[in-house]
This record gives structure tokens, C-alpha cells and sequence, in this order.
């Protein structure tokens, strides 16, 4: 699926000749700041839930009340969204990885490897383990290619880099290839027939890169989460939910629900929740001359939303790294997964932090990996 990483690499300096790349990436001190502040919305929306339909409330109307009820719920819940949004093919739960060439960067050593992520697929992806003795917590990161998340991309985008440098094994992965080629996402079977919505199969394919992490000796299996910005962000955002074994998440700026008038919470694209055969709606809002196609209708017509599946995190915490895509008043939504943990008995499990760009900054950032060496160390 990826380019030849000569290729990459050329693009990579025709990117830094136009200033387009940082020249050195950005090394965040080790500062680590308290974060529980951010587990709390302002007063003003405390308890407000929105228009958002109640993960708590069964079919029937009646109300979840004990974490019994919840846990049957919560595979309710999570059995829906599959069968929408079709089933996952098998994980790939023993990957065959090989090593394409190595280096050591400052504290960690930094490994390019090629493995399966699809049944139909492999991806090349960067492996950073850090010196000394494991277990390392471990955090997977996802974007439109993997070579931003080690540093070569643009400012407080290089998620990988920084966490390996603070102790954390991490695997850097993204849709080189598909991203080039505006398609973006990943179709399975193939993009002419797609059976799984092409955000879900991301979700898989970071399933399978856990196991890739998760089965080093140098990391904690239990100890692994995921992170992502903006397509990276809802990539995240779809692999936690939807795949358990992920510990903890952050999500940057994805547009956490629905926003028919946000054209980049686009989950009505034929990449994400909106897949139909070529040729593909053309790009941009929905409206009357241009509809919106698939799934993502079906989805608004039913009164789904993406609250029904952060409810799936609960009780394992999670960050909304908020920007110009998702402001305080997200929160509404947010108030569900928090109402689920209370029931569960767990606090502090949800937190947003917000920033008035879209684009990640070394104060949110700095709250970021504050959250994984709260929840992962």
C-alpha cells in the first residue's frame, strides 16, 4: 500500500524546501503538568446532555441503573455500530513483522517495519523502543503517513517521537499511499466493493498494529493506548472505541459528533461512514445538489451519533484535545460517557482540553503526554 520510502523521502525534501517541514522536530521538555482539571466541564454545562439521545436508555425507554445492566448495554451497543458499519474480518493477533533497517535517535532506537495490518494488505510503519528496561507502556499513532508521527511533519503533529523520548514504546502508522492518492481510507475487500465502512477498518488495522506493539517483550500489553490528529484524530477515536484492548486514548480536534456545517467533521465522506462505489459524491458540505451517500444518512435519519460510541470507553479513560473542530460546548455530548462512569463507579476518566485552532500546540500537547504518564506509567 505505501510508496517506496525513497520516494517518500524525496517528497519529504521537496516538503522542508518549501517550509512546509519543520527543520528540527519540536523537543518538549519532559514537564509534566496536573491534568485532573481538564476531567471537569464549566459550571454552565455541568449535567447538560444536549439533544444527544441517552446511551443509558434501552429500546424499550427504560434506564440503565447498575454496572450489571451496563456491561449487557454496552455489547448492545457496540454489536449495533459493528453490524452498521459491517464486521470486522479476524485480527491478526500474531503479526509476522519485518525489519527494514534501524537507527538509534537520542534515547530510543527507531526501527522501520513492514507488516500485515489487512487481510489484504500490508503497511510500513516506524517501531521507536526506548533504552533501558521494559516493560515500556506502549501508544499507537495514526495519521495520513507514518513518517510525521517520528518527527518528519509538520510542528506538534510528532506524537511518536515525543512519547518515545518520555519512555513510551510506540509504532507510528498511517495511509501513505491512499492518502496520496485521495482515497484516504482503507477498503475491504476492495475499494470497488468495500463490506466494512472505511473509518471501521482504520479502527481494525490499528487493532492489528496493538498486537504488533503488544507483542514485544519490551512492552507492557496491558499498558497501551492510542493517539491521533484531525484524520488521525477520528482514526483514533474509532479504533479505542470500537477495539478494548486499547488502555487509554486521545483524540485531537476529530469533530467528536455529527456537524452537518463543519465541512471538516466530514464523516459523510466516502472514506469514512459515507463509503458507495465510484464515482464518489463530490467533495465538500452536504446539500440538495449534492447529497450525502451510504451509511452516513441511515445514520442521522436514526438519530445516531458518535456519543453512543465514546460510551464504549467507559470506564478507560480518554482526552479530547479539543481545537476549532471541537469547542467547549462538546462537553454535552462528553456528560454521557461521564454519567456511564459514575454509574460504574469511576471518576476522572474523561477530559477535553480546548484551543481555539484546529492545529496542536505545545501547551495542549504538553497536557497530552500528561495524560498517557497519568494513565499509562
Amino acid at each position: 500500500m505505501n510508496i517506496s520510502y525513497r520516494f517518500f523521502s524525496s517528497l519529504l525534501l521537496i516538503c522542508f524546501a518549501s517550509g512546509a517541514i519543520a527543520e528540527e522536530p519540536n523537543t518538549l521538555g519532559d514537564k509534566i503538568v496536573p491534568i485532573e482539571k481538564y476531567a471537569h466541564p464549566p459550571k454552565e454545562l455541568e449535567n447538560d446532555f444536549g439533544d444527544f439521545r441517552s446511551p443509558l436508555l434501552r429500546k424499550d425507554g427504560t434506564r440503565i441503573t447498575t454496572p450489571e445492566e451496563w456491561k449487557k448495554r454496552r455489547e448492545e451497543l457496540r454489536s449495533e455500530w459493528h453490524q452498521m458499519m459491517g464486521e470486522w474480518p479476524p485480527l491478526i493477533t500474531d503479526p509476522q513483522v519485518t525489519v527494514l533497517e534501524t537507527e538509534k535517535r537520542e534515547n530510543f532506537q527507531q526501527s522501520k517495519i513492514r507488516f500485515k495490518w489487512a487481510p489484504h494488505e500490508e503497511t510500513t510503519g516506524y517501531l521507536l523502543i526506548p533504552e533501558g528496561k521494559g516493560p515500556f507502556p506502549g501508544v499507537v499513532t495514526v495519521y495520513y503517513e507514518p513518517e510525521t508521527g517520528i518527527g518528519l511533519g509538520s510542528e506538534y503533529r510528532d506524537y511518536a517521537y515525543q512519547l518515545a523520548r518520555r519512555g513510551f514504546a510506540t509504532l507510528s502508522i498511517g495511509t501513505t499511499e491512499n492518502s496520496n492518492a485521495k482515497i484516504y481510507s482503507m477498503y475491504y475487500p476492495s475499494l470497488e466493493d468495500a463490506k466494512v465502512q472505511p473509518l471501521s477498518m482504520l479502527g481494525y488495522a490499528a487493532a492489528n498494529a496493538y498486537y504488533v506493539l503488544a507483542n514485544r517483550p519490551e512492552v507492557d500489553a496491558d499498558r497501551i493506548g492510542i493517539v491521533g490528529h484531525s484524520y488521525g484524530g477520528k482514526w483514533a477515536m474509532f479504533a479505542s472505541c470500537l477495539f478494548d484492548k486499547f488502555a487509554c486514548a486521545a483524540w485531537s480536534d476529530p469533530g467528536i459528533v455529527f456537524d452537518d456545517t463543519r465541512q471538516s467533521i466530514n464523516y459523510w465522506e466516502p472514506w469514512y461512514l459515507g463509503y458507495h462505489p465510484k464515482p464518489w459524491r463530490k467533495r465538500g458540505l452536504i446539500t440538495k445538489e449534492n447529497p450525502g451517500r451510504g451509511l452516513y444518512p441511515e445514520l442521522r435519519k436514526e438519530g445516531r451519533d458518535l456519543h453512543e460510541l465514546h460510551a464504549l470507553m467507559a470506564p478507560r479513560p480518554f482526552l479530547v484535545s479539543g481545537g476549532a473542530e471541537d469547542p467547549v460546548e462538546r462537553w454535552k455530548a462528553l456528560n454521557h460517557t461521564v454519567e456511564i462512569n459514575r454509574i460504574l463507579g469511576a471518576e476522572n476518566r474523561v477530559y477535553m482540553t480546548n484551543r481555539p485552532k484546529h492545529s496542536p500546540n505545545e501547551e495542549a500537547n504538553t497536557i497530552l503526554y500528561s495524560f498517557f504518564e497519568k494513565h499509562l506509567k
